[in-house]
């Protein structure tokens, strides 16, 4: 059984930030349940690289869900959400604010009903302030949360980080947020909002900005593969035009790096045996760490690091990381059975429980596949259930 094997969720949202939460849940034994339209449900399903005709991306966002049809733009599509909603532990949404209070499914009906009800929304902006109602992506909150400003090259634009970090951040705040809930939840028999902001989660990320800011005035820019301030970390061009990143910012790293590319003055210079001398040397010590690394072949820079214990290690592609021993013995590469003749190869589970790890149990559903199920088990007849679909309810 897994550790969330008796919660039971109901899942409002589409596309990544609240489907992700929803995912890390189900993969530690929620049973999640993913409301979609009828019509197309979750637009994730066609976005990116398909498999027949279902994308991949949908395949691990979905895994261990179950999919149920409800139009949530008519009134008995309401009904039937807040029928199920009195027998959940956790509702996850992520539309723009006001939506749930339009559709009468915002927290205060459904508590009337249930008031151990935790409801984690995640939204751009959060459920209060001046900016509520604006519509609020990832990629908006990854600007406004201040990533943006720091991530490239000062002589270039900001860029992004090739995935969607904002809403990954926000989604892991949200299962905390739900977890924290249901804990106080088992003391005091009553739920809670989680109101969770894809531009606060970013802004928890940024380390001390603030305080620099507000003490010295100061303004942390982009500054490329460099770590500002702790010396040396950077990345590092090898003779055969590949890359390496090195770690060697600890006084005792350092000094064993120093001696083991045979700079014995460096490794002994006093002004170099803490982070501040180095930190006002880093040029100088960039240059003599790149040009050791261009004179050999990355291996040979990674087994010489290796031996002295210096942090340090090649960026991997995908194609590393599914031949990596490290991530095979750990069972993060799994090989999951599609049919008889094929297979697929998706992510392992984060994190590793020792007693009652995650598991898939299957991928992203079709459309719909559970939905006289549940709803059957919530005591609607075949009937019923008939007579929803034919009106485009269910």
């Amino acid at each position: 059984m897994g550790p969330l094997e008796n919660v039971k969720v109901l899942e409002l949202g589409q596309l990544i930030a609240g489907p992700f939460c929803t995912r890390g849940m189900a993969e530690f034994g929620a049973q999640v349940i993913k409301v979609e339209s009828p019509k197309g449900g979750d637009p994730l399903r066609k976005w990116r690289k398909l498999y027949k005709d279902k994308s991949l991306w949908w395949l691990l966002q979905a895994r261990n869900k179950q999919s149920v049809t409800i139009n949530l733009k008519e009134k008995e599509g309401q009904a039937i959400v807040r029928h199920l909603a009195k027998d959940v532990d956790v509702v996850v949404e992520n539309f723009r604010p006001g939506a749930m209070e339009k559709w009468g499914l915002d927290y205060d009906s459904l508590a009337k009903e249930n008031p151990g009800l935790v409801m984690v929304r995640l939204s751009g902006y959060g459920q209060t302030g001046p900016y509520r109602d604006r519509p609020g992506f990832g990629s908006i909150g990854e600007a406004m949360g201040g990533l943006r400003h720091v991530t490239g090259y000062p002589d270039r634009p900001p860029v992004r980080v090739g995935i969607s970090l904002g809403d990954a951040v926000a989604s892991l705040y949200g299962v905390i947020g739900a977890l924290m809930a249901l804990r106080q939840r088992d003391a005091t028999g009553k739920g809670q909002i989680v109101d969770v902001a894809l531009y606060e989660a970013v802004f928890s990320l940024m380390e001390s900005m603030v305080p620099e800011f507000d003490y010295y005035d100061f303004v942390r820019e982009r500054t490329g593969s460099t770590l500002p301030g702790i010396a040396p970390s950077n990345s590092y061009l090898t003779k055969d035009g590949k890359y390496v990143v090195i770690g060697a910012n600890g006084d005792s790293i350092f000094k064993r790096m120093m001696l083991a590319i045979d700079r014995v003055d460096l490794a002994d210079d006093p002004e170099l045996s803490g982070n501040d001398g180095r930190a006002a040397r880093s040029d100088e010590l960039d240059t003599i760490i790149g040009d050791w690394c261009a004179l050999h072949d990355l291996q040979y820079v990674l087994d010489v690091l290796e031996k002295a214990e210096v942090p340090s290690g090649k960026i991997y592609d995908v194609a590393d990381i599914v031949s990596d021993v490290h991530y095979r013995a750990r069972n993060m590469i799994e090989e999951f059975k599609l049919s008889k003749d094929e297979s697929l190869l998706i992510p392992g589970i984060v994190p590793k429980l020792s007693d009652t790890p995650g598991k898939t149990q299957w991928l992203g559903p079709d459309l719909g596949e559970h939905t006289d199920t549940i709803l059957s088990g919530a005591g609607y007849s075949m009937e019923q259930i008939q007579n929803f679909r034919d009106r485009n309810i269910v």
